[in-house]
């Protein structure tokens, strides 16, 4: 397991060679959504060619689900990358995401079972790189400061053995990454959702809204 503060660095080793080497390998880049694929493509296309893997069972409702697909594809249709973009569309299979996190419904987020819901798509994304002849695989689930990128970077590497297929080890939010992400969202007028995608998180926002009106009625209230 590399040393979380150690995957910028790592990315930039590998970025300089390719760079020295004037290679362009291919990297098959699963995303969640076009906000967050917004910055990771303006900085890895110049590097790559690269084809986003849209495997996301894990978001509902399915109208969510349709209309972040619908919002990455696009994207990439209107964004000037620096090497052309594929998209890789995956069957909407909420099922299987349910099945991963059985017995964890109960954990609320940055729990195991957001660790189990990262662990289901990144192998489905090392299963497609290693049967299609990509170079990499990585995601941008990095790019937020709600993702962990530790864990996000161990299931990667322990996939990368497993399937003999190279990740690209990434913290995207780093060098200000989480912040280019949302100038780009404004700039290209990307819907950005309020919750991570699971029927879960969407539960707790909507709690945490409902406390925090709670809370404001209640200051806003006055005792004679």
């Amino acid at each position: 397991m590399q040393n979380s503060q150690n995957y910028q660095i790592i990315l930039d080793n590998i970025l300089n060679r390719l760079t020295e080497e004037k290679v362009v390998p291919r990297l098959l880049l699963h995303s969640c959504c076009a906000p967050c694929s917004s910055y990771v493509l303006e900085y890895l296309s110049q590097y790559f060619k690269i084809t986003i893997l849209y495997y996301n069972p894990n978001i509902g409702p399915e109208t969510e689900y349709m209309r972040r697909k619908e919002e990455q594809m696009d994207f990439i249709t209107r964004f000037p990358a620096s090497n052309p973009i594929d998209f890789l569309d995956c069957d909407y299979e909420p099922m299987e995401f349910f099945e991963k996190i059985k017995g964890k419904e109960h954990l609320g987020e940055k729990s195991e079972r957001c660790y189990a819901c990262y662990e289901l798509r990144l192998e489905e994304t090392a299963r497609a790189a290693k049967k299609l002849g990509f170079d990499y695989f990585t995601t941008t689930l990095s790019i937020s400061p709600h993702k962990n990128a530790l864990w996000l970077n161990e299931i990667g590497e322990s996939l990368s053995r497993e399937y003999n297929v190279k990740y690209l080890f990434s913290d995207f939010k780093k060098k200000g990454g989480y912040y280019r992400s949302t100038e780009l969202a404004k700039e290209y007028g990307l819907y950005r959702q309020d919750y991570c995608g699971c029927v879960f998180s969407k539960q707790e926002r909507e709690q945490f809204q409902d406390l925090k009106l709670a809370e404001k009625s209640g200051k806003g209230s006055t005792s004679h």
